[in-house]
């Protein structure tokens, strides 16, 4: 039987032309291995078009709010559709910058200091430099909680910090993040498989949005990561611990920074990227596992009550 799969894709957050990249490449895919697909906005018009289209599973190819923080995902637990990737309680975790590293903490997983910052507030320009100063220290990193991809994310030296600062005001509380120097590891998990990593140098100062998604930026990425033995066993341990603690499911992506001989875990992501820039994948293509291997073994894990 030719299985259906409905893939989601676009969406409402900034970060739609990823969804709809991922959403192509993975629809091309899977059309070339003759299953039977749909790309579906997750509008009004869902709950019809799954209703009549009737999918196997549902392949989220969302990014951002509503798509990968446990909105989407409760949707289709009350539709009974199986989908891929992790459910809404390890979405809505992982998304949520504060939480997640609440998480890291009480695990014992090393992540990078940070205070909360409301834009309600009656502080002036000098008291907020003042408290981020004696509470993290220059230079900076500021960051809505629940965006992906590095969307808004800035790092702030004494003198800039304010001028960024507002750029976030459209936000009701952002994230002030201590700035680790050091190089940038990622860590793909796919299941209970500790799959790999990869290094990233990319010829901005960090690995933001830009440097994700424009070949033009020019990231070196480098696999396999230069890591002693018993440091790149740590790394994926650390990865694999996140990844469960959290109860994601399917592939994860877990960003790092290396520093002084220590992991700081900076984020996880449950809906990694499959564009042609994507690490998850590039990572899986140095083990030997192709793209449409990734995508069927990602289709064959969904399952609801996730």
């Amino acid at each position: 039987m030719i299985k259906k799969i409905l893939i989601l894709a676009g969406g409402f957050s900034k970060e739609r032309e990823i969804s709809l990249k991922t959403a192509k490449a993975v629809n091309l895919a899977l059309k070339n291995k003759k299953y039977k697909t749909l790309i579906c906005e997750p509008d009004g018009k869902l709950i019809k078009k799954l209703r009549r289209f009737k999918p196997n599973v549902v392949f989220n190819a969302l990014h951002g709010r509503y798509g990968e923080d446990g909105y989407i995902q409760s949707i289709l637990e009350n539709e009974k559709v199986k989908y891929t990737h992790s459910g809404p309680l390890a979405s809505s975790i992982a998304i949520d910058k504060e939480i997640s590293k609440k998480f890291f903490v009480k695990n014992k997983i090393l992540t990078p200091k940070y205070i909360k910052f409301s834009f309600n507030n009656s502080m002036n320009k000098n008291q907020i430099i003042k408290k981020v100063k004696n509470k993290i220290g220059f230079p900076a990193v500021i960051k809505p909680f629940n965006e992906g991809s590095s969307v808004q994310v800035y790092i702030c030296n004494k003198l800039n910090f304010y001028k960024n600062l507002k750029k976030l005001s459209i936000y009701k509380e952002i994230m002030i993040e201590k700035y680790i120097p050091g190089r940038e590891i990622q860590v793909a998990i796919m299941g209970n498989r500790k799959l790999g990593a990869i290094e990233l140098k990319p010829k901005r100062r960090f690995y933001d949005y830009e440097a994700k998604y424009n070949i033009n930026a020019k990231t070196q990425h480098i696999i396999p990561v230069n890591l002693e033995k018993k440091n790149m066993k740590k790394l994926l341990n650390i990865a694999h611990k996140a990844h469960k603690i959290i109860g994601c499911r399917g592939t994860t992506r877990s960003d790092f920074k290396f520093y002084n001989n220590k992991f700081y875990l900076l984020e996880i992501n449950t809906q990694p990227g499959m564009t042609s820039l994507s690490l998850v994948p590039e990572i899986a293509k140095f083990y030997n596992i192709s793209f449409i291997e990734l995508i069927e073994w990602i289709i064959n894990d969904a399952t609801i009550n996730r």
